[in-house]
Parts: C-alpha cells; structure tokens; sequence
C-alpha cells in the first residue's frame, strides 16, 4: 500500500545496493537514487549500533548538501559483529575465506542503522539480527567465494544468496535487516512522517 504522507515528497535512496533498492520497491516506494561517495569512516570511541547509525547519518548529510527542498532522504549502512570484532567487506578471496571460517558454527550480529532526512527532519534508527551458520566446508566456502564473489560485503555473504540457502540454521530478528535494509521498522517510521 503507497504511503499517502510521502507523496508530497521527492523520496531518494542514497544507496548503491541494489539489495536495498529492490526491498523498498518492494514495500511500495517510490524513490530515486543517489549515491554516497562517502567513507565509511567513524570515531574509535563508537561502537555496534552507534557505528551503523553514524555512518547512515554521515552519507546522509553528504547527500543532502547537494540537494534542492522537498526532499526526504534515506540512507543506511550495515555492519556484522562476531566476537566483538566488526566484519568489514573482504579486501581479497583470501579475506573472505577467513571470514566464513571463522562465522562457520558461530553466531553473529548484523546491525543496520538507517537515516530519515528531510530539510525539516532528521530520525535515526538501527535494527539488530543475530544470524547463526552451520558448519561449513572449506569446499562449500570456496564454491561460494566462486561463485557468487561477495567482495562487496560486510561479513563475505549475502544472506540470500546460495549460502544463506544452506548454511544459515537460525536467525532472530528481520532477515531484510540482514539482506540491507530492516524494512518493517522503517515502513512504521515512514508512516509518521507528516
């Protein structure tokens, strides 16, 4: 159901992923794109759920300096915690071996934190999902990294890609959190936007 309140609105997604254009297309959306150049830098002091947050915020504000009025922005970033170390996307094959190595068996954390901006509003928000893998074989992680070359990653998968078909034995909390984008929690956020 389109969302009446954001008609009045140019809705812009400030994302490359196409992960994340495809699930708010699919909860009704229209939107344009425009993408961060920005870093993904933040202060050492922040930590888990601040650090999405931050990041979500510092693409937004990069992008609304270049934007007219009527504009509501949207922009978010995610992260994958194991073992209190963040999972940052693979610089190599070799990363991302050593990455799923290491998740194999484990439980981790994926945080999405999300910016609203418009001119006249800000809201900031995050959303938590602790993901848990099976044991996984040095082939199944080769076959994976081969195949579907998830470089561009944090934690080196796509939940809903091969690996999450048949590696993932439990998750606790919103799977699209995890694909990039924690779609019920924003769809409530959106909704109250006058």
């Amino acid at each position: 159901m389109p969302l009446k309140n954001l008609k009045k609105y140019n809705v812009i997604l400030g994302s490359a992923s196409p992960r994340r254009k495809r699930l708010l297309m699919d909860i009704g959306i229209d939107f344009k794109l425009k993408v961060s150049r920005k870093d993904e830098c933040y202060p050492n002091s922040l930590e888990g759920t601040q650090i999405a947050e931050f990041i979500a915020k510092e693409k937004a504000n990069t992008i609304a300096s270049e934007l007219s009025t009527n504009y509501l922005l949207i922009t978010a970033d995610t992260i994958v915690l194991h073992e209190n170390k963040i999972l940052h996307k693979p610089k190599c094959k070799e990363d991302a071996i050593k990455t799923l190595k290491d998740l194999s068996g484990k439980t981790h954390l994926v945080i999405t934190g999300v910016c609203i901006k418009s001119n006249e509003n800000e809201i900031i928000f995050s959303d938590k999902t602790y993901v848990s893998f099976c044991n996984i074989s040095d082939q199944e992680i080769m076959y994976y990294i081969e195949k579907y070359k998830p470089f561009d990653k944090a934690g080196s998968y796509g939940i809903q890609e091969w690996i999450g078909n048949i590696a993932i034995n439990e998750i606790r909390g919103s799977y699209n959190n995890v694909v990039g984008l924690p779609t019920s929690k924003l769809y409530q956020y959106l909704k109250r936007i006058n």
